[in-house]
């Protein structure tokens, strides 16, 4: 049974559950699911895990994320992003009077701890069903905002086009951020209105795009192994094989918190492989997930 975490260079125009499907034909298993959706028009990372890995992947839904990006400023759209409809032009004038020092200003607006509202064409759920599809019920969705971290939003180019100004930029931050959103926001505050037109994410916490694999190269291609992905999403310890066995029948190590400089970190047996995730208890370690021990 193969077991780990697959990085796949997700393509245009296919969904991240299309990758998932892809990869339980490739792997023979069902047991697959991805730590983070990009939507049909987003390419780059995805983080598949494929049976017992599966497990990991809440300990790397919530890790850092890294994009670049394309942002049309002087249009909106009702979907923030390209795939959208038109609503709103701003005129050619305002547009051909955005300076490259108010644009910059929008853009630190929005950088930092910031509160944000999703797009309401967005997988989060209302009410127990996706937002997306209360959109195109014809239902009116307003969701509220969130707090989110944008350690970097750079403007790396900008071109200037018969009333649009496209800008590439790069983004760092924290998991739950709405690119869409960054743009729509970036346009209205510059009064123009803007959306998305290209988003390619290229890191997930310690992971790069440049070691994925493509979504048509997924047969014969090699998961990471559990206990490396995890020593990169939080860290690691070793654990000896009587301490990986008493953390496999749920006893706590007792003392030894002391080697976990954060929350959580993995346990790794002397053969290298992941027992699973312990947290701190007090001065102890207790396991928070444990791996099948054939994984």
């Amino acid at each position: 049974m193969t077991s780990g975490v697959l990085l796949v260079d997700k393509p245009q125009g296919v969904t991240s559950h299309d990758v998932v499907a892809r990869t339980r034909r490739a792997f023979g298993t069902r047991k697959v699911g991805h730590a983070g959706t990009l939507d049909p028009m987003a390419t780059g990372l995805l983080l598949i895990g494929i049976d017992g890995a599966t497990r990991l992947l809440t300990y790397l839904v919530g890790l850092g994320k890294t994009y670049e990006a394309t942002i049309r400023l002087g249009e909106s759209t009702d979907s923030d992003d390209a795939d959208g409809e038109i609503t709103g032009r701003a005129a050619p004038d305002a547009v051909a009077a955005l300076g490259d020092d108010a644009i910059d200003a929008g853009i630190a607006q929005l950088t930092g701890d910031i509160e944000q509202v999703p797009s309401a064409v967005s997988a989060i759920k209302v009410d127990g069903r996706r937002a997306y599809d209360r959109v195109r019920a014809g239902e009116q969705v307003e969701l509220k905002a969130r707090s989110v971290t944008v350690s970097r939003f750079e403007r790396l180019a900008t071109r200037r086009l018969d009333g649009a100004v496209e800008l590439d930029v790069a983004v760092d931050c924290s998991s739950g951020t709405y690119i869409r959103a960054l743009a729509r926001d970036l346009g209205a505050g510059l009064g123009v209105g803007g959306h998305l037109t290209r988003l390619r994410r290229t890191r997930v916490g310690e992971f790069d795009v440049a070691d994925a694999v493509s979504a048509d190269g997924l047969d014969g291609a090699e998961p990471m192994a559990p206990a490396d992905v995890a020593a990169r999403a939080v860290g690691s310890i070793e654990v000896t094989a009587e301490q990986a066995r008493d953390l496999r029948h749920g006893k706590r190590l007792e003392g030894l918190a002391h080697l976990v400089p954060e929350t959580n970190a993995a346990a790794v047996d002397p053969s290298g492989a992941l027992v699973g995730i312990v947290e701190k208890r007090g001065s102890a370690l207790k396991s928070a997930m444990n791996m099948p021990e054939n994984a």
